[in-house]
């Protein structure tokens, strides 16, 4: 029998390595699709805990820990329940308002469309309308059976923000001593290793959960502004989708511009729906090239490709909450990895 080759011995070590490693995340994706619910909840503990950490601390020098903690849930209970209070009256207030200009805007668009160069069949917006009515009107009873559907899904989701709100509770309150006693469960050569990740990995989590949080709010109030002082309807409404929006890095954003644009076009007409279409230029390269820089030093600096194809990986893998997580978990094992091929020194 020929010996083999050190390039095919070299090989295929690599490759039953690779299978391995594939495996081995194949069966995490598996778990954690099987228990998605369970992840996101406490994902979304890990944020709220990032997010109330510092005001619960500097709570906690004046009153006891559990009442800081307290605290800042309730306070940031009543701060997004009155924004979304807010929101809500703008829609209310502004609602029949916004029904008639957009009636009045999809007329000018038709009438716009039907000059060159387009040339549009003049009912062709009215026949499209029509068809939508009368597909609403065929299918009345499977849109039924999809909002009790999505009726059900609302339970879910609430059931997974409690848990979330419950798991943030014993995080804020007693963090610290639930990872001393994880990391004693492993050996002693295990547990300076696993420290030493586990203090990497939070620090970018939370770098990066306040930076995300800081680009959102910002491009929030930006988008905000533009869109009051340019007249269109809805702007709170708009802006606050704009914030939730900006969690999914370089898609999110020109999507939530857009349906300003959208609105912008019909309530407004072309010459603001351009000018809304030119913000979302501007927005865009100040979130490229200021913001999002500004993050990622905060965490782990990766490279827009990287960033690109984790949101899309995310997506296909666990739709809008698998590009939302994608990046934060890339950021999260890259440090980890940076950390432990040079390890700090000190006792973990």
């Amino acid at each position: 029998m020929p010996p083999v080759s050190p390039f095919l011995r070299t090989a295929a070590s690599y490759a039953w390595r690779l299978l391995v490693v594939g495996a081995a995340v194949y069966a995490v994706f598996v778990v954690l699709g099987r228990f998605h619910e369970i992840t996101v909840a406490l994902f979304l503990g890990l944020v709220i805990t990032a997010l109330l950490g510092p005001p619960a601390r500097i709570l906690a020098r004046w009153m006891p820990r559990s009442v800081a903690v307290a605290v800042s849930l309730v306070g940031s209970a009543v701060l997004l329940l009155g924004v979304l209070a807010l929101v809500g009256e703008a829609v209310a207030g502004e609602s029949g308002t916004l029904v008639r200009e957009f009636r009045d805007g999809l007329g000018s668009i038709e009438r716009w469309l039907a000059r060159p160069p387009f040339r549009l069949d003049p009912h062709a917006l009215s026949a499209l309308q029509s068809k939508f009515g009368d597909y609403v009107s065929s299918h009345r009873a499977t849109l039924l059976n999809t909002a009790v559907t999505g009726a059900g899904q609302l339970v879910q989701v609430f059931t997974t923000l409690a848990l979330a709100v419950f798991s943030s509770v014993f995080f804020l309150y007693g963090g610290d001593r639930q990872w001393v006693w994880f990391c004693e469960q492993f050996p002693d050569w295990v547990r300076r290793r696993v420290a030493i990740g586990g203090r990497a990995a939070w620090r970018t989590f939370n770098g990066y959960t306040h930076g995300i949080v800081l680009v959102a709010a910002t491009n929030a109030v930006l988008v905000g502004v533009a869109l009051f002082f340019l007249g269109v309807p809805l702007a709170v409404p708009l802006a606050l989708l704009e914030f939730v929006a900006a969690f999914v890095p370089l898609i999110g954003s020109p999507v939530a511009l857009a349906v300003a644009a959208v609105v912008a076009l019909a309530a407004k007409g072309p010459l603001i729906a351009g000018v809304v279409v030119a913000l979302i230029v501007v927005i865009g390269q100040i979130e490229g090239h200021l913001l999002h820089p500004l993050v990622m030093s905060w965490a782990v600096r990766l490279h827009p490709l990287v960033v690109a194809v984790s949101v899309v990986a995310g997506a296909i893998a666990a739709g809008v909450v698998g590009a939302v997580v994608a990046v934060p978990l890339v950021s999260v094992v890259w440090s980890v990895r940076c950390a432990l091929r040079t390890p700090a020194p000190g006792p973990p």
